[in-house]
């Protein structure tokens, strides 16, 4: 209870503190190029139930929905998307996420199906077994995550070989030891990575 009080109080004080970047930022996607100001896509929330992750749209509209990675200078990547992704700001609409309740700020990173599919049944079920969150501390080791992808031969398979494994011994090590310290400690990290 002291965690979904403290995100719904932290979230929608963000929302407003943050209404005049928020309108900023989406008449700049407006202007920059044709399409929605908000990307929506399928998540794997808490129990394994899915919701709509909301973004800042930072790519051309007509993508192909198959290709879920981003890639190094991936040229579907829009100006203002690329300063977007770089500030994290791209991650701002899932306060909106947070104050619905389908996210938390701090928690494990939500997946699509595809790549959740690839977690062994028991920690598949220790991971959804709270709600995914806006950052942990798998976000703040791979923040550079698609520069990372863009030097793989395989992008996907390198994802699903090396960066997945990594960031679910993360994702459970914050489900064994979460609590409101911890949860600060990473808001926290996480600033500092992005002021960096």
């Amino acid at each position: 209870m002291i965690k979904r009080a403290f995100d719904l109080c932290a979230a929608t004080l963000g929302v407003l503190l943050l209404s005049p970047l928020l309108a900023a930022i989406a008449l700049w996607i407006r202007f920059d190029s044709p399409g929605p100001v908000l990307f929506r896509q399928a998540r794997v929330g808490r129990h394994g139930v899915l919701f709509n992750i909301l973004k800042f749209r930072t790519m051309a509209a007509q993508v192909d929905p198959q290709r879920l990675l981003t890639v190094g200078r991936d040229p579907r990547i829009t100006r203002a998307g690329q300063c977007l992704r770089r500030y994290k700001l791209d991650e701002l609409p899932q306060l909106l996420n947070v104050i619905h309740g389908t996210m938390s700020l701090v928690g494990p990173r939500p997946e699509v199906p595809r790549y959740v599919a690839c977690y062994p049944p028991r920690e598949r079920e220790l991971v959804l077994s709270v709600k995914p969150g806006v950052t942990d501390w798998a976000s703040i080791l791979f923040k550079d995550e698609n520069a990372i992808l863009g030097r793989a031969l395989d992008p996907e398979q390198t994802y699903i070989d090396t960066i997945l494994p990594t960031k679910l011994e993360y994702y459970l090590r914050y489900v064994r030891e979460r609590s409101f310290w911890v949860d600060l400690r990473i808001i926290l990290r996480t600033l500092r990575a992005i002021a960096r």
